[in-house]
């Protein structure tokens, strides 16, 4: 009789263990990928009236969109005609390249930051006043599952993007939801190691703490604010996924155009690959512009500050 009821057991175990971690992992995927809002979303049909675009009119506002040659990205222009457009290829075909209209980047590597960095190096000079940086998807439930607006829709998060808070905050990631990413499991980041980090900042105008090559420029003119401030390697690292943010100018300029071609001189000729480079510079865009190693800002008061949804 004991030794059924043993055998009951283990059986009953073999069953439940693996339904409580399936069920474990399905609840992280919902929550990742907001399935329910999204489901409720999609089959009222009332998405494009639940955020409220943004009530000024500001132009001094540009996209800075990675694509690769076969993504459509009219959309842009159709949707968001009040912005202006810096759209880079990164994997720019021949009749591209022959076309000096469109935007290249000088390399197809680390994904969306070789666009990012090319952007900011050749406009450096005159940038607009808010800097959007997003990726070429306009929406989709698997393929734009980072977008925390309605039905995934990068349309109506840059509609809806407070240009205000962009401009006191100086940058702001463009998710709020903390998974992946900012939750505390995910703050001890594999991304990022010391070296990587320090590969990254040293010779920049914020060098590692333990840096002995160059320290900070004594001759950084208006971009004083980084004199002498050193990076010390953090214990953790972390934002929200998915390397979509927006940054002011002011921001941006916190930093001389050097430290930008040193980062992106980092993702050429780093030995990690393509998906690699990529993600660590996804995990530092908010070190680079200013914010401390983990940031990760309350989500319903980031929802209220970035998107007016309070």
């Amino acid at each position: 009789m004991k030794s059924s009821y043993r055998i009951a057991l283990c059986f009953s175990l073999l069953f439940i263990i693996p339904l409580y971690l399936l069920k474990a992992r399905l609840a992280d995927i919902s929550d990742q990928y907001d399935a329910g809002v999204y489901l409720i979303d999609w089959l009222s049909n009332k998405n494009a009236h639940r955020w409220a675009p943004y009530k000024q009119n500001v132009p001094d506002k540009v996209i800075v969109l990675a694509r690769l040659e076969e993504e459509p990205v009219q959309w842009v222009e159709e949707e968001l005609p009040d912005w202006q457009r810096a759209i880079y290829t990164v994997n720019p075909s021949e009749v591209t390249l022959a076309d000096n209209s469109r935007l290249k980047t000088p390399f197809n590597k680390g994904h969306e930051s070789m666009a990012y960095l090319t952007y900011l190096i050749d406009h450096y000079d005159h940038l607009p006043a808010t800097i959007a940086f997003i990726h070429a998807h306009r929406s989709g439930f698997l393929r734009a599952w980072h977008v925390d607006a309605p039905l995934h829709n990068n349309v109506a998060a840059l509609r809806s993007l407070q240009l205000d808070f962009v401009q006191r905050n100086g940058y702001v990631n463009l998710r709020c939801n903390w998974n992946p990413g900012c939750r505390p499991k995910h703050r001890y980041n594999t991304h990022i190691n010391e070296e990587i980090w320090k590969e990254i900042f040293d010779g920049t105008s914020t060098p590692p703490l333990n840096s002995t090559a160059g320290h900070a420029s004594k001759d950084l003119g208006d971009h004083g604010h980084l004199q002498h401030r050193f990076l010390q390697f953090p214990t953790q690292i972390a934002a929200s996924c998915c390397a979509q943010f927006a940054v002011s100018r002011n921001q941006i300029l916190q930093r001389p155009r050097e430290d930008y071609i040193k980062i992106r001189e980092w993702v050429i000729d780093t030995d990690l690959n393509d998906a690699a480079s990529g993600r660590a510079m996804e995990f530092l865009w908010h070190v680079i512009f200013g914010k401390g190693s983990v940031y990760c800002p309350d989500e319903q008061l980031c929802y209220c500050q970035v998107y007016g949804q309070c």
